[in-house]
């Protein structure tokens, strides 16, 4: 089933996920769900928060971006496999020379801006059948994981940005919690007046 995504200003964004065990209602529809809503918005990753729960889950394609051929052979193989559910997941470690990339978001649709990051980064999570693994990622794959992380932190892309570029954006910002945006998929805004 495909759900409607918050959308910015929404105060579950804006929520420390809580950790899930496998007792947690409905997980295996719940994924399921959460997939097919990404795809139909032709997203690389979905966390929890973008859908109204605020639980430690995200989910990530990065598949989309194996078709870059300005990335190496090596990278373009790692993406071209890296579809994964993340459940508890934790950064242990962030190394090496931040780097920049022009991210964006579900939630905040039709705003793109350049983000700095860790290139390579150790993560600890679940799986779906709540099996441990650490695991070393870099690259997109290791940017794509920090920006669905974010989220069950309660951290946004746009956080991250200068204080210019956050006045810049501010209105558009606005016009999305209001619903003033077209969208190709289904949101949910907060402050959408009926």
């Amino acid at each position: 089933m495909i759900l409607p995504i918050v959308a910015y200003g929404d105060p579950v964004l804006r929520k420390v996920g809580k950790k899930i065990d496998k007792n947690y209602p409905n997980l295996t529809e719940l994924i399921a769900n959460m997939k097919e809503t990404m795809y139909n918005a032709s997203g690389v990753g979905l966390a929890a928060p973008q859908i109204g729960k605020d639980i430690r889950l995200f989910i990530i394609d990065a598949s989309p971006f194996a078709a870059d051929e300005d990335l190496s052979d090596e990278d373009r193989k790692v993406l071209e496999g890296f579809n994964r559910v993340f459940i508890n997941a934790q950064i242990l470690e962030e190394d090496g020379e931040e780097w920049v990339f022009n991210e964006g978001c579900l939630s905040i649709p039709d705003v793109r801006e350049d983000v700095w990051r860790k290139p390579t980064i150790t993560i600890e999570y679940q799986d779906e059948n709540f099996e441990t693994k650490t695991e070393v990622l870099s690259g997109l794959a290791a940017r794509v994981f920090q920006h669905e992380y974010d989220h069950i932190e309660g951290v946004l892309f746009t956080d991250k940005l200068s204080s210019l570029k956050k006045r810049l954006i501010k209105k558009k910002l606005e016009n999305i919690s209001k619903g003033k945006i077209r969208s190709d998929y289904r949101m949910r805004f907060p402050k959408l007046k009926r």
